[in-house]
């Protein structure tokens, strides 16, 4: 049995049986090289090689933890939750609440997109906004399901179609140049309309989601919302206006020396400075906001291992090329196999941005001979890097909407955030992907 799929599957299986991420990442990576025959200190040292790959990305999330917290005691989400807590009063079901419930998912949904493009800080805003409005939802009965799949639907949909912000290195600088790479002149190729068909199938999923899957209402424990969030909290015309200024600085710092982890830290600091975290909490704060985003980092390092060990097995190659060879001259089936062997390695790594690089040298000159068209083979390679960003249990799309729906305890990561947006996303995406690679 190929060692990729052997470890993606053991992961997986070991995590929906409610086994921890972390855990079932390892095991699965072990798991992973012993089938392609490394030897148990090979297969460790890969997997310890490849920790040091996540270590950034860790340290930015626990930065982004503490400024998240910072926010959380100035009071500007709590000032949105009171707002929209009066405006329900105490009818959760009326027409009015009915209007809120969509009014949440609107904004959550525009601050998502927001967070890819515009002002582009990923998952960092999630733990300051999604938390303060957790009894709001909860006295409209919202499925927080539904609301894992607006938020996961908001952090992929823009890199894979809009090429700005994260969209721009994920189209521009890894699908366009890897294409270029390997044989095809993008100078006329126009990403946007490659990507569209793909996307509208993630809209679609997101449709569904709202609609129809999750329409319905579903009960929580308020006592345990009240007991996990600030009651407390106090807020003033001051404190809202340090917190939105400390969101500008922390972006304009990270835009301009490229670093997530000094633009949470100014952020940070000008709360201290102005008064709104007193220096004596300051130390109690940060670690508090690190430990929110502590499992995040945690498995971000894991999932880096894990892709060390899936490189160094070999198997990737192995696994691709298998898929070609049961091709044949059959398109219909070419593609299908090339998304759904993107599908595998995604969820298993975590990265759309990772995956790319990995299929696209054996994808591209395969989708030639073949005789698929340059705008078809962008969406290809594009749909099977995006293909198992939702519904992978270590991608930070599904681990953003996690640390903020389950501060509480009241939400699980693999059955609440990871199969619904698995199903809600990815089937939609592997059909719609595999349509454009036919049509274009």
């Amino acid at each position: 049995m190929n060692a990729v799929v052997a470890a993606v599957l053991i992961m997986l299986v070991l995590s929906l049986c409610r086994i921890h991420v972390v855990v079932a990442l390892i095991v699965g990576a072990i798991s992973g090289g012993l089938v392609a025959g490394m030897s148990l200190d090979d297969t460790i040292n890969a997997f310890n090689t490849g920790l040091g790959g996540g270590a950034t990305v860790a340290l930015s999330y626990a930065t982004l933890g503490a400024f998240a917290v910072a926010i959380g005691k100035s009071g500007l989400a709590h000032a949105l939750a009171d707002k929209a807590l009066t405006m329900v009063g105490r009818q959760g079901e009326n027409s009015a609440g009915k209007g809120i419930r969509f009014a949440i998912i609107g904004l959550l949904l525009a601050i998502a997109v927001s967070s890819q493009n515009i002002l582009p800080i990923h998952i960092a805003f999630i733990p300051l906004v999604v938390p303060p409005l957790l009894y709001v939802m909860a006295k409209l009965n919202m499925d927080r399901r539904l609301v894992a799949c607006v938020l996961t639907f908001g952090l992929i949909t823009p890199y894979m179609f809009l090429p700005v912000g994260f969209g721009g290195i994920y189209l521009n600088e890894i699908l366009l140049a890897n294409v270029q790479d390997n044989g095809i002149n993008p100078e006329n190729l126009n990403v946007m309309a490659a990507m569209a068909l793909p996307a509208l199938g993630m809209l679609i999923g997101l449709l569904i989601a709202v609609f129809f899957s999750y329409r319905g209402g579903r009960s929580y424990d308020l006592e345990r919302i009240e007991q996990t969030e600030r009651v407390d909290v106090k807020y003033n015309s001051k404190t809202l206006f340090m917190a939105i200024a400390a969101i500008i600085v922390a972006f304009v710092v990270q835009l301009w020396l490229g670093s997530m982890i000094l633009g949470a830290l100014a952020g940070f600091v000008l709360f201290n400075i102005s008064g709104v975290v007193k220096w004596k909490e300051a130390d109690d704060l940060f670690t508090e906001g690190m430990k929110m985003l502590a499992m995040i980092g945690f498995i971000m390092i894991a999932a880096n291992g894990f892709a060390e060990v899936m490189r160094e097995t070999g198997d990737i190659a192995s696994l691709v090329e298998g898929s070609v060879a049961a091709i044949g001259d059959n398109k219909a089936m070419a593609a299908l196999l090339m998304l759904v062997v993107g599908l595998l390695i995604t969820m298993g790594i975590g990265s759309s941005f990772s995956t790319i690089p990995i299929i696209a040298a054996l994808y591209v000159p395969l989708a030639m001979e073949l005789g698929f068209s340059p705008l078809a083979i962008l969406a290809l390679v594009g749909t099977a890097g995006a293909l198992g960003d939702a519904g992978s249990p270590a991608s930070d799309s599904t681990l953003g909407p996690t640390a903020g729906l389950n501060v509480d305890g009241q939400h699980n990561h693999i059955w609440d955030t990871v199969v619904p947006t698995f199903l809600h996303y990815n089937l939609p995406l592997l059909a719609f992907g595999w349509l454009a690679a036919m049509v274009l």
